[in-house]
């Protein structure tokens, strides 16, 4: 059974800062490509870091700059650090894993919330 499980969401000040965590398993992680989407109230749900299992990434523009993706692959962990936080990345942040897309394997979403 695989399972993708998010933590580190919350309520932070614009300019602040979180981190998330995504715990897999039931999958072989290394060989997984992993990304982070969001899905904000009324959007469509968007693709904002990704990192190969080779350890390439890339990034949504709109977070290029703030937001670093990473993973550890003895721990089963990809994170996603988020600095310099908007009110408008306010959404529920999702995991994913994929072999050739990131979305074989969804979490269950965690919000992110940034007062202004």
């Amino acid at each position: 059974q695989v399972q993708l499980v998010e933590s580190g969401g919350g309520l932070v000040q614009a300019g602040g800062s979180l981190r998330l965590s995504c715990a897999a398993s039931g999958i072989l992680f290394r060989r997984y490509g992993m990304g982070w989407y969001r899905q904000a109230p009324g959007k469509q749900r968007e693709l904002v870091a990704a990192i190969t299992s080779g350890g390439s990434t890339n990034y949504a523009d709109s977070v290029k700059g703030r937001f670093t993706i990473s993973r550890d692959n003895a721990k089963n962990t990809v994170y996603l650090q988020m600095n310099s936080l908007k009110p408008e990345d306010t959404a529920v942040y999702y995991c994913a894993a994929g072999l050739l897309k990131y979305d074989d394997y969804w979490g269950q979403g965690t919000q992110v919330t940034v007062s202004s």
